[in-house]
């Protein structure tokens, strides 16, 4: 089971997304955990749904790059120490989403199904996935797609 604490700083996410946290509830439902390795497991993260100005500042303090980003992921274990979590219940970490970037990457698909995209693609940070080599990207792309497909 996958649960979320979700907090928002901007309004305009409320025009997309009427209630985000119910969004989620029905979205997380659909996530198969046993296909992420967690059989059992309850994990929770957290979202913010923010602007440019404020991830910005979280880019600029966390990762040197002094610019918006669509997505920040911070979590709470590195992928080794996760898999070795006894807990049944783990707070794996934290999730930035940027509106004004997702909103302008959403001219392709709708803003929805970018979004979507987006948190997953933070998620899978959450829990171990990066694409630093080719192999990894190709990876973490494909449980994208996966999850991605699974909660359409």
């Amino acid at each position: 089971m996958i649960k979320v604490n979700v907090e928002a700083d901007y309004k305009p996410w409320f025009k997309k997304i009427k209630n985000p946290k119910k969004y989620f509830i029905n979205k997380l439902k659909k996530i198969n955990t046993a296909s992420l390795i967690f059989k059992k497991k309850k994990l929770v993260f957290s979202i913010l749904l923010t602007n440019s100005s404020n991830i910005k500042k979280l880019n600029k303090k966390f990762r040197n790059r002094n610019k918006p980003t669509d997505v920040l992921s911070f979590p709470n274990f590195s992928p080794a120490k996760l898999r070795l979590v006894k807990d049944n219940n783990i707070y794996i970490g934290d999730i930035a989403l940027c509106y004004e970037v997702i909103n302008g990457q959403s001219t392709k698909n709708n803003f929805l199904s970018e979004f979507d995209k987006t948190w997953i693609h933070g998620f899978l940070h959450l829990i171990g996935y990066d694409h630093i080599k080719k192999k990894d990207y190709d990876k973490m792309k494909k449980k994208e797609k996966k999850i991605f497909e699974s909660i359409i």
